[in-house]
């Protein structure tokens, strides 16, 4: 029975997983963070196969929920956006500040009991990654997703060297952006004219697009995470304190601004839903 707990909670946290990276200016990276899962995916984004494979009963859940987050929930998160922006939104602030106790614990129990100067660097360096998102979508979202849309490849096109280099570069960048927290793989794709073209081949399952996008991907995720384990290895604390940073902005990053009375209020109990369902899954853990 406690096995098929553990199961059922992987596939919820991989669907949440799956949606946030499909939706612009939430991270993959963050939601990985609050349900407490971030650490064992960087560990096992390796080339290491009997590692992989010894720790199938947590990625394949966690896979499972992923796989069905993006390709049917997605659409549910994407039309609850579109229907009802701001308590959504208020929904994944609450998720994140409902991470920020297990991130200062991790950073705690790595060593460092109280802040210096370098801890504070640290911090104000993953803070400011995350907002200077903000300068690089500056520009008119909608624009920009227009532009991304009129870049689409078409399918029945050649596939040129130049147009796979392109691809290949776009799909290693958003696999970066995807593991560090805060932190958004979809935000980067639209900031470079990508997200419209990704979404378009994703749906028409268009393969001579999706080869070289995915070897991007994979390249990404592996340069990626073997970055990160090695500032985990050689400065755990600073490096939560950077993941602190990014968690904290990616809060600025995606906070939709006030809302008329009625809204607010279903906001505030999205809020604390999100919050709660945070917070209480990482004390658990």
């Amino acid at each position: 029975m406690e096995n098929l707990k553990q199961i059922v909670k992987l596939v919820l946290k991989g669907i949440v997983l799956g949606i946030a990276n499909v939706i612009p200016g939430v991270s993959g990276g963050t939601m990985a963070v609050v349900f407490n899962v971030y650490d064992k995916i960087i560990e096992l984004i390796t080339p290491d196969v009997r590692k992989i494979l010894a720790a199938w009963k947590f990625w394949l859940p966690l896979g499972i929920g992923m796989a069905a987050g993006i390709l049917a929930f997605s659409k549910i998160i994407t039309e609850l956006l579109s229907r009802f922006p701001i308590p959504t939104t208020y929904f994944f602030i609450g998720l994140i500040i409902g991470s920020i106790p297990l991130i200062i614990r991790k950073l705690t129990s790595s060593g460092k009991k109280k802040p210096d100067l370098l801890l504070v660097l640290s911090f104000l360096f993953g803070l400011a990654l995350v907002l200077s998102m903000i300068i690089l979508g500056s520009g008119d979202v909608d624009g920009a997703k227009e532009a991304a849309k009129a870049a689409a490849i078409d399918s029945e096109q050649t596939m040129t060297a130049g147009k796979a280099a392109l691809i290949f570069i776009s799909g290693a960048a958003a696999a970066v952006a995807m593991i560090i927290p805060g932190i958004s793989g979809s935000f980067l794709l639209l900031a470079l004219g990508m997200y419209g073209t990704v979404m378009a081949a994703i749906s028409r399952l268009d393969v001579i697009f999706l080869i070289p996008f995915a070897l991007g991907v994979l390249v990404g995720l592996v340069f990626g995470a073997a970055l990160v384990r090695f500032l985990m290895k050689k400065a755990p604390a600073h490096t939560y304190a950077a993941i602190l940073g990014l968690v904290a902005g990616s809060v600025v990053l995606i906070y939709p601004g006030f809302a008329p009375f009625p809204v607010i209020l279903v906001s505030a109990a999205t809020l604390v839903a999100g919050f709660a369902a945070a917070y209480f899954s990482s004390r658990g853990e």
